[in-house]
């Protein structure tokens, strides 16, 4: 069921008060997530002299994110141009072209279901930074984001959200298994591939260097995904309030399974580890969070604290990938984990783990396989994409900071400032 297919607590295009007056709260706490939430997430766990740099980036990418919005962004994702598109919308609402004070989408104004869908291409792009910190220029960071916002997170935000292909395949992704945590995720992978490791990944120590700037990040994130999955109800609803729900379920899993593996591996739990396993939980619900009840949520945030703890060791420690801050292995692998049992957990015919039941004609097989589907195309098309974007940047621009500048640090270098002057 795509997105705009949701029922809303009054009649369609007519303006309800009380969804509107929730939609407000929950596009406000999804911009929480990344000003503050992910700039403190992610500064707390680069090294002191990169500090300042992703929170410059989070900022840099909200500013120029909402700007891209306005100007097509918006249009190319949910216009359809005057007729059905299955690849990308039309220009019809380029500037916000005919929202007016009036302009009302379902229940709510258009003008804030844009703005609430400008919130999801805003974090979109700024969770890649985790990819590649610490090493990227800041010009080439820019630019890649709001060129990679433009080639991959529109088109499947069209495909999915906006009517396109997959959401008339019937795809489930409530609020972005596919568009936002299986984009960012592929795309901050092959960052970390064509950059290359950060200098001395393996031999010298990258701890974070305040886990309590995390842990403060961590909260933010977990209180603003209620706006996140709860949001993409568009109405103060019984399906807003269950994915509320669920995603707080999956959320407390995911932190206690992901704990509970580095207890039982290392003999102690760590702190970095019960957020990292908060954040596995949060974005393996994500698709799944409209669709599934609070049983099926409790599986799917252990299986996302187990699944993604050990996808994070393979990524580092097996294939020597410096994914710096763990983007695939937490957003892309819990992306498609929870895209996948979405198409499973669904059904009502599973007792305490049933969900909202299948569209009429799907069953479980079929949905699974559209499933699939949805997590195969958005996956390769994000890494042909970023891949030849990153390559064309590096050739021009250049990407990589030179080593001396890393080793300086990309406050003093790029911003010059310091995170600390003590």
């Amino acid at each position: 069921m795509p997105l705009l297919a949701l029922p809303t607590s009054g009649h369609a295009d007519t303006l309800n008060g009380a969804d509107t007056a929730w939609m407000l709260t929950a596009t406000a706490l999804v911009l929480f997530m990344t000003i503050p939430g992910l700039s403190l997430f992610y500064s707390g766990l680069v090294r002191t002299k990169n500090v300042l740099s992703v929170a410059m980036q989070c900022f840099a990418i909200t500013c120029g994110a909402s700007v891209i919005w306005l100007l097509v962004g918006y249009s190319l994702a949910f216009s359809d141009g005057g007729g059905a598109n299955a690849w990308i919308g039309g220009l019809d609402r380029a500037l916000f072209l005919g929202v007016g004070v009036d302009s009302v989408k379902g229940s709510i104004p258009e003008s804030l279901f844009a703005l609430f869908q400008m919130t999801f291409a805003i974090i979109t792009p700024a969770l890649i930074v985790g990819g590649f910190a610490e090493r990227m220029r800041f010009s080439a960071m820019l630019i890649f984001s709001l060129a990679w916002l433009l080639l991959v997170y529109i088109p499947v935000c069209h495909w999915v959200w906006g009517g396109g292909w997959l959401a008339q395949m019937g795809l489930l992704d409530f609020a972005g298994g596919t568009v936002v945590h299986i984009t960012a995720g592929v795309a901050a992978l092959v960052a970390a591939m064509v950059l290359g490791p950060r200098k001395g990944f393996g031999t010298h120590s990258m701890s974070p260097h305040n886990l309590t700037l995390t842990v403060a990040g961590a909260g933010m994130l977990w209180v603003g995904w209620f706006g996140f999955n709860g949001g993409s109800a568009l109405a103060a609803n019984g399906s807003a309030s269950m994915a509320i729900l669920v995603t707080h379920v999956s959320a407390s899993a995911g932190a206690l399974a992901w704990m509970g593996m580095e207890w039982l591996r290392h003999g102690k739990p760590s702190v970095l580890g019960i957020v990292t396993g908060m954040v596995a939980g949060l974005g393996t619900i994500t698709p799944a969070s409209g669709y599934v009840g609070p049983g099926a949520a409790l599986l799917i945030g252990l299986g996302a604290g187990v699944l993604c703890y050990f996808a994070t060791q393979t990524i580092k420690q097996v294939l020597r990938i410096d994914d710096s801050l763990d983007v695939f292995p937490v957003h892309g692998v819990g992306g498609i984990l929870g895209t996948l049992l979405a198409g499973v957990f669904a059904s009502d015919q599973l007792g305490v783990f049933s969900g909202r039941g299948y569209a009429a004609g799907m069953t479980m097989g079929t949905q699974v396989g559209v499933q699939l589907v949805g997590i195969a195309a958005t996956l390769i098309f994000t890494a042909v994409v970023t891949f030849a974007l990153l390559k064309v940047l590096d050739l021009t621009l250049g990407l990589r900071v030179t080593t001396d500048q890393e080793t300086e640090g990309l406050d003093l270098t790029q911003h010059d400032e310091r995170g600390y002057d003590l």
